[in-house]
This record gives C-alpha cells, sequence and structure tokens, in this order.
C-alpha cells in the first residue's frame, strides 16, 4: 500500500494519487485529490466524474455461449458436477482486460475428469484474463466439456432476455463495467470568502483497469461529452472562412521542431505518452483531431499541414494556433 501526505496548494489546481492498493487480483483501490477548488466546485465535479466512472467505463466480457450437448440452460450433463446455468454464472464472473471492439469468439474445450477453470479458456491474441483461477466446472468423468463463447466490448449493464437466444446459444448478463465503486468526499479549508474546497475521489476497480486508468478514460469521456456544446457557434463560422482559402508553404511539424530528437527512442516515448487533451487546444480543433484519430503530441507532429488541411472543418486559422502553442524546443531540449 502506497500512502503520501496530502499537500494543498493555493496557486493551481493539482491532482494526486494519495493512496493505492490490491486487495487481490480482481479489487483495486485508489485515493485521489483535486484542489484547490472554489466553494460548490468539489460537488459539481464528484457528481459527473461518479456518473461517468459507473457508467460510461467500457469492459469486455463473456456474453455467449454454446454447446451442441446442451438441451435447455437448466438442463444437467451426466459426469459434470454443475448444472449449466450453474456453469453460465461461472462465466459471468470472469474478468478481461482487452482493447477490442465488437464482439470475438473464444472456446473451451476441456477432457476430464478435472477442475475447469478460466486459464483453459482459448482467447484472441488481444484479450487476457485477469484471474485464471476462476473456477467454472467440475468433470467427475472422462468425459469432454467443450464450449463456444462470445466475447464483447460495452459499457454498462445488460440483461439477458429469451429474444437474445439463438442457434441453440446462451446469453449471459453481460457487466461491461471495469469500475465496481466510486465515492467522492469534500474537505472545506479556509474563512469567509476565502474559503476553498478539496475533493476526495476514491474508485475501486475489478482489475482490468487500475483505479488511475479509470480517472483518466473518465476524464476523456467527460470532456468528450461536452465539447459540441463549445464550438456550436464556430462551427457556423468557419464554414464563411473556408469559402477563401490560403495557401501556405508546405512544412511538416515534425521536420520543423523536432527533426533529428526524435530519432532518439526515449523522445518518441516521450512523446506518445503526451495526449493533445494537455495541449490546451480550442474545443473545435480538439474535437477535430480527435476524429481524426490524432490523441497524441507524437501523432500530431508527424502530420503536415497540406494533411491537417484535409481534415473536415479545419482551417489555415487553425493551423497557425497549433504553431503558437506548441513550444516543443521548451519541453524536449
Amino acid at each position: 500500500m502506497i500512502r503520501e501526505k496530502v499537500k494543498v496548494s493555493t496557486r493551481t489546481l493539482q491532482w494526486k494519487c494519495v493512496e493505492s492498493r490490491v486487495d487481490s487480483k480482481r479489487l483495486y483501490y485508489g485515493r485521489f485529490i483535486l484542489s484547490p477548488l472554489m466553494k460548490g466546485q468539489a460537488d459539481t465535479i464528484g457528481i459527473a466524474m461518479r456518473r461517468i466512472l459507473l457508467g460510461e467505463i467500457e469492459g469486455t466480457c463473456i456474453t455467449r455461449a454454446k454447446s451442441e450437448k446442451i438441451p435447455h440452460e437448466y438442463s444437467t450433463i451426466v459426469g459434470i458436477q454443475e448444472s449449466i446455468h450453474e456453469i453460465l454464472m461461472n462465466l459471468k464472473e470472469i474478468v478481461l482486460r482487452s482493447n477490442l471492439y465488437g464482439t470475438r469468439d473464444a472456446s473451451i474445450c476441456f477432457k476430464g475428469p478435472g477442475s475447469v477453470t478460466a486459464q483453459d479458456i482459448i482467447l484472441p491474441p488481444s484479450v487476457e484474463i485477469v484471474d485464471n483461477t476462476q473456477h467454472i466446472a467440475n468433470l467427475t468423468e472422462p468425459i469432454n466439456l467443450c464450449m463456444e463463447l462470445k466475447l464483447e466490448r460495452n459499457r454498462g449493464y445488460r440483461i439477458k432476455t429469451l429474444n437474445n437466444i439463438q442457434d441453440e446459444s446462451y446469453t449471459i448478463d453481460a457487466v461491461f463495467m471495469p469500475v465496481r465503486n466510486a465515492n467522492h468526499s469534500i474537505h472545506s479549508y479556509g474563512n469567509g470568502n476565502e474559503k476553498q474546497e478539496i475533493l476526495f475521489l476514491e474508485i475501486w476497480t475489478n482489475g482490468s483497469l487500475t483505479p488511475k486508468e479509470a480517472l483518466f478514460e473518465a476524464s476523456r469521456n467527460l470532456i468528450d461529452l461536452f465539447i459540441p456544446f463549445l464550438h456550436a457557434e464556430e462551427d457556423k463560422l468557419n464554414l464563411e472562412n473556408n469559402q477563401q482559402k490560403v495557401t501556405l508553404p508546405l512544412f511538416t511539424f515534425h521536420d520543423r521542431f523536432v527533426k533529428d530528437k526524435l530519432r532518439k527512442n526515449k523522445k518518441e516515448i516521450a512523446l506518445k505518452s503526451i495526449f493533445i487533451d494537455q495541449l490546451e487546444l480550442p474545443p473545435r480543433i480538439y474535437n477535430c483531431l480527435k476524429k481524426s484519430n490524432i490523441h497524441t503530441l507524437l501523432e500530431l507532429l508527424n502530420k503536415s499541414q497540406e494533411e491537417l488541411m484535409k481534415i473536415e472543418h479545419f482551417r489555415v486559422e487553425d493551423v497557425k494556433n497549433i504553431l503558437n502553442l506548441l513550444q516543443i524546443e521548451k519541453h524536449f531540449a
């Protein structure tokens, strides 16, 4: 367990992880602070972050199982200690870590006697199991247990229905949420009009994400939800300004700013770790870059002016704005 003393800054808004621990393979805990905040801001941020953490972060789980030997969900098979329903419930408890999108196939093919656990599942390369010891079934006789599984990445919670039964396969209640619980509390300090607040945010995850990763993901999701409100008026101006085309000499941010510096692996790793969220870009420019799959500073630096101008709703003024904001020599000299 890691603990740090809480230090309050009265100058700039700062966040810090003050406690982090791993209670088990499927239970991670993290405690974070954000300060200093004006009166009322801590509650506003805390409520919004808690809702995003519990409802908007995506996770991966097993959503469907199929076997030719299963007549119906509540049947039993000679040589298997558990009923089919119990096996499906055990599959529901398996926690997966992945970045996959859409649906993927997995399978189990186990010959008894013996105990079937999560480590016996054959997974696609992009998926891994958080806890391989999760029990699935006990085979008491020399029979085969073969099942086809469907993996899916989504958010929230999806309850199985009878209408979901297809091709003799059985749906499983899908718990996509990687955050098991989230709480926030507020500490006030100061006197009179100078009263300020510290926001404490506690996050428990199932091990597929660390609390810190969940916090970053929730922050990005919250920003994305509000961006459309920020550039609605700018989009109208953008349509008018695009009628006047200005030709600039071709250049590449990469050539202009970093040249030989990015040849070193350490510098490339540093640029990959800086997201465009940290560049304080105007909301409309930020949204355009995100839609074009430009997420890091390295990806932005490798784009030429010609490539940026091909982005929908992007204009010459936006390129100049980016040039003014990027001060690469100061950060990587």
